[in-house]
């Protein structure tokens, strides 16, 4: 697959600090989670993609075009950035429409595609209102419908969900979701681990500004040989399963929560979690439940950043 974004041997300093270190990273068609500690060059990265910022050595492409000289390339960029700069005297569609139309579409198109987007984001029925007046989950919807509203191939969304409630959390992630399809190129950097995991398993990581690791989130999980998955299972008789799991290769540890609660150490997820409903049948008993505080985003995430 051809890469959207192509970023080849990027540094970028401001005085002595180095805030991104001869990068090299592709972006392909489909979502992406970017990942990083507070100033790590999350930020940074997305500037220099949208052609705001210049890199000091190295090269950045967008559909092979340079974002930074060549003005084409905007066309296909959709960027919603980390913090507001809206017209607050201006609707919301207004605004949105404004956008559109340094875009090169026309009045009537503009205006359309303005409150098609805001359908989008589930603001029609305020798309009349002033942006001062509007609540921060508001003014949030306004930036993902402006990022969105032109179509764009490359979808850049730095901290979309900031200020949204919990309810309308849900449907902007299954919104973004949405967007990975039909060949766009998203990318989503965030903090809120969880909420990333909801919309994509491929992520990039970024730390002190050098690439620490890229790829499927289970796949990186299990490349850290040197950190065993904990798995916790709730069954009627976790002694008698515990000492049957002993004989497992796998197995690192077994111990026991309480009388119906044990917690194995082992080096193959996949394996344990095939091989513990099969035990728990031979002993004509079922688990309740059986969770992995190791195999998800968060733990990854802890532990490159360690």
């Amino acid at each position: 697959m051809t890469a959207t974004i192509e970023i080849r041997g990027v540094s970028k300093l401001f005085g002595l600090v180095r805030a991104l270190d001869e990068i090299d990273l592709e972006f392909e068609a489909g979502i992406t989670g970017l990942l990083g500690p507070n100033g790590s060059g999350k930020s940074t990265l997305l500037k220099l993609v949208t052609g705001q910022l210049r890199p000091d050595t190295g090269e950045v492409r967008v559909g092979g075009r340079d974002p930074f000289a060549d003005p084409q390339a905007m066309t296909a960029i959709g960027l919603c950035p980390e913090h507001d700069k809206f017209y607050e005297e201006l609707s919301a569609v207004e605004f949105i429409t404004a956008l559109v139309r340094l875009h090169g579409f026309g009045a009537r198109e503009s205006a359309e595609r303005a409150r098609a987007a805001l359908v989008r984001v589930d603001l029609e029925r305020v798309g009349g209102k002033r942006l001062r007046e509007m609540s921060r989950g508001m003014r949030q919807r306004v930036k993902i419908a402006q990022a969105i509203a032109h179509d764009p191939s490359v979808v850049l969304l730095d901290e979309p969900l900031t200020g949204t409630d919990p309810v309308g959390r849900a449907g902007l992630i299954e919104l973004v979701a949405s967007l990975g399809t039909g060949g766009r190129t998203v990318v989503v950097s965030s903090h809120v681990l969880h909420e990333i995991e909801a919309m994509t398993s491929q992520v990039v990581l970024i730390r002190y500004g050098r690439l620490r690791a890229r790829g499927n989130i289970r796949r990186l999980r299990a490349l850290l040989t040197d950190r065993p998955y904990r798995i916790r299972v709730e069954i009627a008789d976790a002694r008698g399963l515990a000492t049957r799991l002993l004989a497992s290769a796998h197995v690192r540890a077994v111990s026991l929560v309480d009388a119906n609660t044990l917690e194995i150490t082992t080096t193959a997820l996949d394996t344990a979690c095939d091989e513990l409903p099969r035990l728990a049948e031979s002993m004509g008993l079922s688990i309740t439940k059986m969770v992995s505080p190791d195999a998800d985003l968060e733990s990854l995430y802890g532990y490159l950043v360690s």
